[in-house]
């Protein structure tokens, strides 16, 4: 049935639904399955299942309901690009508050549509949130500002943060585990749990927690410097959520301040991260995003892009999120990848398709992680522009060939040579950790930096 009577109007200018605010945006890329309909015919039926329609005429469709039809505005067919406006009044509504949800926008956006046979792949590339629609979100309720307020720097410029992962990811004992803890916060500033670290019958959570903690405070007493840890407590029931949360605040006590929390909000679900942000708001909430390759990889044609995840993870709540290490890590990505984290970090940015405004809602940090090390960085910050960031780097750090706590300085200390314009090599003659990563990591050296054996007097 060719619904694109009903459910497309190309003559509907997108400046013009931006400037009423009445609906939610969406761009995708989209082809038809061979054999079926035209392009324009498949859009339709697919804004169709995304909002009011049905395969047949109901009698049961009045007036009102057909202002809720969600509108093919625009498509280029050589381009495989569609775009549909989703009318505000069509996204669910909390009972308690009268705020909206992700998880009603993906059940229409990314919904019934994946499924349907005359859609060889869909995949959503952008949106746009009109300012009535963005009002109802919750939005993080602490950034890096805060964090960098616990570290003891400024609030505008706190600059980089040094961390890690606790390697290897499982395995680890509760008292090796706070070792390893202990040893990085030596010298740096963050540790995270890597994300399948939880409550394992070798490393009991309330076991290992409290050897974590008095490991912190350790570092904190010996080196004078505040410290951060990443808690996961990722559950499938929120009450087991809440419960590992709490435990993580009871213990920490006067620290509690410096500990953030840590949801695999991919495989969680919008729902474990809407329930972190309001049950603890004081707490910086960490979202990974351990699973999404599924849908975001470069190869996929459904689902949704890295960058609409991201985008979707600030409207949540999400203070930090793992934005992969944009083609400088062992990780897919590029270095158009930066895109992702301007969206998530400013005010105002450009998406691929929309420019958004946020009008004041706070940012979510871009958590830099996957194969990192003290030289590649330079090049990440340089094309970042900035290193406002949190980074975690688990070899980076724990393969490092004097220490933790000397891979944690040289990932200080490289960022500190990208801020002052200092060429690598020559900043490494004056700085021992940044130097001694060199030979701690000789084929990323030998990749980034020919030639610096001779020049660091370097011969094994």
């Amino acid at each position: 049935m060719d619904q694109s009577a009903r459910y497309a109007d190309l003559s509907l200018s997108e400046d013009q639904l931006i400037a009423d605010g009445g609906h939610i945006l969406v761009a995708y890329t989209m082809h038809p399955m061979p054999g079926f309909g035209g392009y324009l015919e498949t859009a339709a039926h697919f804004a169709a299942e995304s909002s009011t329609g049905t395969n047949v005429e109901v009698s049961t469709t009045d007036d009102f309901t057909k202002n809720l039809d969600a509108m093919v505005y625009e498509i280029d067919e050589a381009k495989g690009i569609m775009k549909i406006a989703y009318p505000n009044n069509l996204f669910d509504r909390n009972v308690i508050d009268g705020r909206t949800m992700i998880v009603s926008f993906l059940t229409l956006a990314i919904g019934n549509n994946q499924g349907m046979g005359d859609v060889k792949d869909a995949q959503m590339q952008d949106f746009y949130v009109p300012p009535a629609m963005l009002a109802l979100f919750d939005g993080p309720s602490v950034d890096i500002t805060d964090m960098w307020n616990l570290l003891g720097r400024s609030r505008t410029e706190g600059g980089y943060i040094a961390g890690t992962i606790i390697k290897p990811k499982l395995g680890l004992r509760p008292e090796p585990f706070a070792e390893a803890a202990y040893q990085f916060w030596l010298g740096g500033d963050f540790i995270k749990n890597d994300e399948p670290q939880g409550n394992q019958v070798f490393c009991p959570m309330k076991k290992v927690l409290p050897l974590v903690h008095d490991a912190m405070k350790r570092a904190q007493d010996e080196t004078g410097e505040a410290k951060i840890f990443s808690m996961n407590i990722t559950a499938d029931d929120h009450n087991e959520m809440c419960a590992r949360a709490d435990f993580g605040l009871e213990t920490f006590g006067v620290d509690a301040p410096r500990l953030a929390f840590l949801v695999d909000g991919y495989v969680g679900g919008p729902g474990m991260v809407t329930t972190a942000r309001r049950q603890y708001p004081s707490q910086y909430l960490h979202y990974h995003r351990a699973g999404h390759g599924a849908v975001t990889s470069p190869s996929s044609v459904r689902g949704y892009t890295a960058f609409v995840l991201a985008k979707m993870s600030r409207l949540m709540g999400a203070s930090g999120i793992h934005v992969g290490t944009m083609g400088y890590g062992k990780m897919e990505g590029g270095a158009d990848d930066r895109n992702i984290a301007y969206m998530i970090e400013r005010d105002s940015a450009d998406g691929p398709f929309y420019h958004q405004e946020w009008r004041g809602m706070k940012p979510t940090t871009p958590i830099i992680s996957g194969g990192m090390n003290a030289l590649r960085l330079p090049g990440f910050f340089e094309n970042l522009g900035h290193g406002n960031v949190i980074n975690t780097s688990g070899g980076g750090s724990y393969g490092h060939i004097d220490s933790p706590a000397a891979g944690a300085v040289s990932l200080r200390q490289s960022y500190d040579c990208w801020k002052e314009g200092a060429d690598p090599i020559e900043y490494a003659k004056e700085h021992k950790e940044f130097a001694r990563a060199f030979e701690s990591f000789p084929g990323d050296a030998d990749s980034i930096f020919p030639g610096w054996r001779d020049k660091l007097g370097v011969h094994k």
